[in-house]
């Protein structure tokens, strides 16, 4: 059987012609829309330390975001299978990029930091192990050229 190909259109528009172009480095805004057909715009510009917009989506944030989507929705569908109850599902995850003299720069790991709630009843060994296929699976995991571990904990409160 042959593998299925997925296709990802997006939009990026720059929104940040302040009148000027880019006739020099201060006088452009970094601001961007992120689109997709049918789905609501993301605000983006660059990380406040590349003169970027705070209010606003980085690139940088958006691929920790990634990740941490990917393991979450791997996770739950594997808990779903498994018949593990989860109830809450929260992940603080985070993204550490080195950045060289000359600009250029890497994303040399990812942390995520899931924090599950359990229904009573549930096996919280079995819960915890499906991290690990949950990491294996994720696509986006799978692309990447870095690190990225997965720190999870049960709420004690479950």
């Amino acid at each position: 059987m042959a593998g299925r190909t997925h296709r990802y259109p997006v939009r990026i528009t720059w929104t940040g012609n302040r009148g000027t172009g880019t006739s020099s480095f201060r006088d452009y805004g970094r601001d961007h829309e992120i689109a997709a057909d049918g789905k609501a715009s993301i605000g983006g510009s660059s990380d406040p330390s590349f003169r970027g917009d705070p209010a606003r989506w980085n690139p940088e944030e958006l691929l920790v975001a990634s990740l941490s989507a990917c393991h979450q929705l791997w996770y739950l569908g594997l808990c779903a299978q498994a018949g593990i109850v989860v109830v809450a599902y929260e992940d603080r995850a985070e993204g550490v990029m080195t950045e060289e003299p000359g600009g250029a720069g890497q994303f040399v790991s990812v942390t995520l930091r899931p924090r599950i709630t359990l229904a009573p009843g549930s096996d919280a060994a079995l819960a915890m192990s499906l991290h690990h296929e949950a990491h294996e699976k994720c696509f986006i995991a799978r692309s990447v050229n870095f690190a990225v571990s997965c720190e999870p904990a049960i709420n004690p409160d479950a």
